[in-house]
């Protein structure tokens, strides 16, 4: 690797024709500065993740999932946490959005719970903890920042190897590090704008529908707004982790 050619690896849990998919892995490198070929994608529904190509990987990225939740018991969806946990003990840098978020937590030991009361889908404030307020990484955000959200499921209690770097009104643990490893999850998407996000709500709007009612799903719809901070945050990560100094930040 190089600091022009870093190799990311993608863990993804889409199902085949997904639009999600392709837009997923497109965010990603944007958000980090790359074209799209520095990221191989990794199909978790496929089988098992080969460990030796996460291993030989600069970074791991975990994006979210549309149709799947961490709590579904299944052997994939198993193996994937297995997988998210291992990386974070063993491998490279990672960083994890929405639903590898979760399986990190999980993974490490943490709870996570379905929510479908306090479900954040759209645009939403998140305030730094103090522990985010002095990370290298989070420190830049200002104390309250918009982020980009899709979840019903939450944690509800961090593993100890996790430091709680930001919160929201309904879900107290909005982004974590690890003790001592390179290794960041948020529950929201700093990969995608607020175009990004909306353009998603769309594609989903029958079942946000059912979810919220219609009018209160057209409000979210229309309540999108940009977190231009939250979308620094994967060049951070890359620069300091990756790369080294200046790289994956964009002008």
């Amino acid at each position: 690797m190089t600091a022009a050619s870093p190799r990311y690896v993608l863990l993804q849990a889409r199902n085949p024709g997904d639009p999600a998919r392709t837009d997923e892995h497109r965010c990603f490198a944007e958000r980090l500065g790359v074209d799209v070929w520095h990221i191989d994608a990794m199909d978790v529904l496929a089988g098992r993740p080969d460990r030796g190509a996460l291993a030989e990987a600069d970074a791991v990225l975990v994006g979210g999932s549309g149709d799947y939740s961490v709590l579904d018991d299944s052997p994939a969806i198993a193996d994937f946490i297995d997988a998210v946990a291992w990386v974070a003990e063993s491998g490279p840098p990672m960083f994890a959005s929405c639903f590898g978020f979760q399986a990190l937590v999980l993974g490490l030991g943490g709870e996570v719970i379905h929510d479908e009361q306090n479900a954040e889908v759209g645009s939403y404030d998140l305030v730094l903890t103090e522990d985010g307020a002095l990370d290298e990484i989070f420190g830049a955000l200002p104390a309250t920042f918009i982020a980009q959200l899709g979840h019903k499921d939450r944690a509800s209690r961090l593993p100890t190897s996790l430091v709680n770097l930001a919160r929201s009104v309904r879900a107290p643990y909005q982004a974590v590090v690890m003790r001592d490893r390179p290794v960041y999850a948020t529950q929201f998407h700093p990969e995608m704008t607020w175009q990004d996000n909306r353009a998603r709500f769309l594609r989903y709007m029958a079942q946000y529908g059912g979810l919220f009612g219609k009018e209160a799903a057209q409000r979210q719809l229309d309540s999108h707004r940009a977190g231009p901070e939250a979308n620094q945050l994967l060049a951070r990560f890359a620069a300091r982790f990756v790369a080294g100094p200046g790289a994956g930040l964009q002008p």
